[in-house]
């Protein structure tokens, strides 16, 4: 069965960093991508079942180590990978206010899909970024 567990979350002040952690259990071959979102702490709260739809894909590295970010944390965070791929990690640095928000991370078997929330086949629980100003 596979899961992925984060950790790392936490509060800092804008302008610092984090380095968020995903391990990575379960798979039996590299025919599969990993990647983190994130959602608001409001849109958490409203607790609709398609909610994960709306996940933004931050950033994610596919079987051959290929990364990508959205445009809202390039140059800023980092994905990479340890242990072929058992560990995930998200370095987080220059953080503002608007970055705050719970963060998962995700994997799917649809290796260069895994910044789209509707091609993922397994989530962690998230872990909870809080950015102050």
């Amino acid at each position: 069965q596979v899961q992925l567990v984060e950790s790392g979350g936490g509060s800092v002040q804008s302008g610092g960093s984090l380095r968020l952690s995903c391990v990575v259990s379960g798979y039996k071959y590299n025919e599969y991508c990993v990647g983190w979102f994130r959602q608001a702490p409001e849109k958490e709260r409203e607790g609709l079942p398609a909610q994960y739809l709306e996940r933004e894909g931050v950033a994610a590295i596919d079987n051959a180590g290929r990364q990508t970010y959205a445009d809202s944390v390039k140059g800023r965070f980092t994905i990479s990978q340890d242990n072929g791929k058992r560990l995930i990690y998200l370095q987080m640095d220059s953080l503002k206010p608007e970055d705050t928000a719970m963060y998962y991370c995700a994997s799917s078997s649809y290796t260069t899909g895994c910044r789209r929330p509707g091609l993922i086949d397994y989530w962690g629980k998230g872990v909870l970024v809080t950015v102050s100003s």
